[in-house]
């Protein structure tokens, strides 16, 4: 799919449609997608975007970020949403990025990432922050489905789902029924989460909470309001999409 044939008005790129729609213009009339997301670049808040030969040979592409404040960028859709979400949200992206670089210091690059690495790269890749009601959250939580999307859909007014992950991203490009993300549970201190608010996300990212892979799976077509077929009730009853709890 190119960048031309993005769908900027489907909700979950409600966040990056200001910038995206800009820099995927850009992207058609310059040489890469580096040089379409520099455009949209905040002096000091962002990061510099530059072509992927510049991330030298060996070099782990997280320290290389860390170190340089460069972001190595391909001219493909997964890399042109992963700069949009460090353009949309540069706070928490260098929260995860610090993290990153921290454990690649401390244990190096071995042929697994360990615990806290992956769960970082989980995040990154395909999660997302909810800002919901109490009940929703209970109900996602016991993957109760039909309480979810049925019983209390009136309160998903009430919420806010934030697609961070840019791999998610880039499959939502051609929408499919099972694309699942990783949703963030909250600090049990913290409540409800502000699901747009870059700062404070960025600073409930902590190591120790995050090695426990505190997430929950969603799949996002069933949120009322993002796709049309789910005003159907038994668009959940597919349970190989909309999994019972264990």
């Amino acid at each position: 799919m190119s960048l031309a044939a993005i769908d900027w008005a489907q909700p979950w790129l409600a966040p990056y449609r200001a910038i995206g729609e800009a820099a995927a213009r850009a992207a058609l009339h310059t040489t890469s997608v580096a040089a379409a997301l520099q455009q949209g670049t905040v002096p000091g808040a962002s990061p510099e975007f530059v072509p992927q030969f510049d991330l030298p040979a060996g070099q782990a592409y997280e320290a290389h970020i860390f170190q340089t404040g460069t972001v190595p960028t391909r001219d493909n859709l997964h890399d042109f949403f992963n700069g949009l979400v460090w353009l949309a949200f540069p706070q928490t992206k260098r929260r995860l990025n610090e993290l990153q670089a921290a454990e690649i210091a401390r244990r190096g690059i071995a042929s697994t990432r360990g615990a806290l690495r992956d769960a970082l790269t989980l995040f990154d890749e395909n999660g997302a922050v909810l800002d919901a009601p109490a009940p929703l959250w209970k109900a996602l939580a016991a993957r109760d489905w039909h309480s979810l999307f049925v019983t209390q859909r009136a309160l998903w007014a009430e919420a806010r789902l934030l697609v961070f992950g840019h791999a998610l991203l880039e499959k939502l490009a051609t929408p499919r029924k099972a694309l699942t993300a990783h949703v963030l549970l909250p600090l049990p201190e913290a409540g409800r989460q502000p699901a747009l608010d870059d700062g404070a996300l960025a600073r409930s990212l902590h190591a120790e909470y995050l090695v426990q892979k505190p997430f929950v799976p969603l799949p996002v077509l069933g949120v009322p309001g993002w796709w049309p077929e789910n005003e159907l009730p038994d668009f959940y009853d597919d349970s190989k999409v909309f999994r019972p709890g264990r």
